[in-house]
């Protein structure tokens, strides 16, 4: 790993963008990165941006912060879902800021669809009113999701094979889009034009063996709980948000929200979140293989701490 931070120093290299799974030490990497090069850190993990959660989603202390300048960081309260072209806007004015300072940038997180916006580009698909959302919200509610999955399958089949079991929000927008402007969301999102110029930016991937890594993601759990995350969900259940919100689908959240309201116990609740946690890098780390196989691998985990 050495070898890659002393290869960052190259001068023609501006944009770092530092993708992996949950618990490869992204973050550490990052930091390492940042404070070699004289670097600013921005994030991509669409957990990491709200506010109130720092714990359960690894997001960098107090400390680390302190040692490089870190952006989009814990600045958006969980009430207020953020979509992947809010947080595109967000970075690229961060990434303009820090470009007119004259410092390199180091992109770091794992949610792939970040890093494919600032790559690839992100479609500008018309807005679809309000009563159309409604429609299709009362049109899932009423069939529940595999009903819903096949109506969307006949409408946009791409984006029915790629969205996650249980992702109720992205459903609901690929199914409005498609309805409302006779096009497929899949077919708006080809239309697109990089953020960031080509041959601006590398691209490197933790890509640690994977008992290495679901060994992590099972010791961090324990961390977590000890060092706080226990109150963060208690706090964010007592502001009684919309379970639907993208601040609540932290991993660990639901599991841990169950333990609290005295449905499970905590050994449960801790068991349960692992084994969701270990589904969760499986995940990333199969869409990174695939999505990004020009970006450099690094195997191995980046450090011994147990963070993002």
């Amino acid at each position: 790993m050495d070898a890659t931070l002393d290869q960052a120093k190259a001068p023609d290299v501006r944009i770092w963008l530092i993708g992996g799974p949950t618990a490869s030490g992204k973050s550490a990497y990052a930091l390492r990165l940042a404070e070699q090069i004289g670097g600013e850190i921005v994030n991509a993990d669409s957990m990491q941006i709200y506010a109130g959660l720092r714990v359960l989603t690894a997001a960098p202390s107090e400390d680390e912060m302190a040692r490089a300048p870190h952006h989009l960081f814990g600045v958006v309260d969980a009430a207020d879902g953020w979509s992947v072209g809010r947080w595109l806007a967000a970075a690229d004015e961060a990434l303009r800021r820090i470009a007119q300072r004259g410092r390199p940038a180091i992109v770091v997180g794992g949610t792939g669809l970040y890093f494919r916006a600032l790559t690839h580009g992100l479609a500008e698909v018309p807005p679809v009113s309000e009563t159309q959302r409604e429609i299709s919200s009362l049109l899932y509610a009423a069939q529940g999701e595999a009903e819903f999955r096949e109506v969307l399958q006949t409408l946009d089949p791409e984006a029915e094979a790629r969205i996650e079991r249980g992702d109720r929000q992205r459903l609901l927008r690929a199914h409005a889009v498609a309805v409302a402007t006779g096009r497929s969301l899949t077919a708006w999102q080809a239309d697109t034009r990089p953020t960031l110029v080509p041959g601006s930016w590398k691209g490197l991937l933790l890509d640690p063996p994977r008992a290495e890594l679901y060994a992590r993601c099972d010791a961090r759990l324990g961390l977590m709980v000890e060092d706080g995350a226990l109150a963060e969900v208690e706090a964010m259940q007592a502001r009684g948000l919309d379970p639907a919100l993208p601040a609540l689908k932290a991993v660990g959240y639901r599991e841990l929200a169950s333990y609290l309201r005295r449905e499970t116990t905590l050994p449960a609740a801790l068991d349960a979140a692992r084994q969701e946690t270990r589904r969760y890098a499986k995940r990333q780390l199969t869409w990174f293989r695939n999505q990004t196989p020009d970006w450099e691998r690094i195997s191995g985990t980046a450090s011994n701490d147990q963070g993002h």
